[in-house]
């Protein structure tokens, strides 16, 4: 799960997606690679139960199984929360790449949170991949930066290094609000997949749920009222195979007292 610009819901897309693989019956397991910040287990609602990271794994302080939080609402999901103490240097390419190895063998689906960008931490997270979200808001900044991680994909993955096929990529457009784009404030889907020319996933539109979801440690797509995690688990279905046609969900309109605030600012 990677993007190439910050604030764009990267970590909020990879906590849905694990969720929703999970619903869907899969053993699924998401790692945080943002060393140093570790946002992830907020995200997921475990941070009080963080006792051995991500980096004590790496660096066989700790065994694989003592880092690893079961997700106590949903029985195939598990968290591999990183260190907020160490930077990104303590990630290793070898020492993540055995970390995924193990982790083959008890789950179907490696989620790796990567930090926005392309330095150490986002490179490592991609390099083992054999599939990317790339996850973008209709922004022309936005757009030019996932631009630019797609051609890293091509080329610094270790499936681009080996001659392998290349990297499955697919388009996860957040943040999305069809009034925005109708006044010309936002890019129209369609100018998106014209500039990156990759497979659109699923559009998650801008929703207030989103917000309250991460405030109280839960992935979207468990608040069954919400419409952006109605689109994540729409988007986890397409990426499975599903055919599901693309819904444009309206954002979620603001309140009086919040629209009151939002005017006078």
């Amino acid at each position: 799960m990677t993007s190439g610009k910050g604030g764009v819901g990267k970590t909020t897309s990879a906590a849905a997606f694990a969720a929703g693989l999970a619903l869907k019956g899969h053993k699924t397991v998401v790692i945080d690679f943002d060393v140093g910040l570790r946002n992830l287990d907020l995200v997921m609602g475990c941070e009080r139960r963080v006792v051995y990271d991500f980096i004590n794994v790496i660096n066989g302080d700790a065994r694989l199984n003592q880092a690893l939080i079961r997700d106590k609402r949903i029985d195939t999901l598990a968290i591999l929360p990183t260190s907020q103490t160490r930077d990104k240097d303590a990630l290793t390419r070898e020492g993540v790449g055995r970390v995924i190895d193990d982790l083959k063998e008890d789950f179907d689906f490696i989620i790796c949170d990567s930090p926005a960008g392309i330095e150490r931490g986002a490179l490592l997270a991609l390099y083992y991949a054999d599939e990317a979200v790339i996850v973008t808001n209709p922004e022309v900044s936005s757009v030019r930066d996932s631009d630019r991680i797609i051609g890293v994909l091509q080329s610094r993955s270790r499936r681009a290094e080996e001659g392998m096929d290349p990297v499955r990529e697919h388009l996860l457009l957040a943040r999305y609000d069809a009034d925005r784009v109708a006044r010309g404030e936002m890019l129209k889907v369609e100018d998106v997949l014209d500039i990156l020319a990759i497979p659109l996933v699923g559009i998650i539109p801008e929703s207030q749920s989103v917000l309250k979801s991460s405030n109280v440690g839960m992935p979207v797509v468990m608040d069954s009222s919400s419409v952006a995690g109605q689109a994540y688990l729409d988007a986890v279905g397409r990426f499975l195979g599903e055919t599901i046609e693309h819904r444009y969900f309206k954002p979620e309109r603001r309140g009086l007292f919040q629209r009151l605030l939002w005017r006078t600012a």
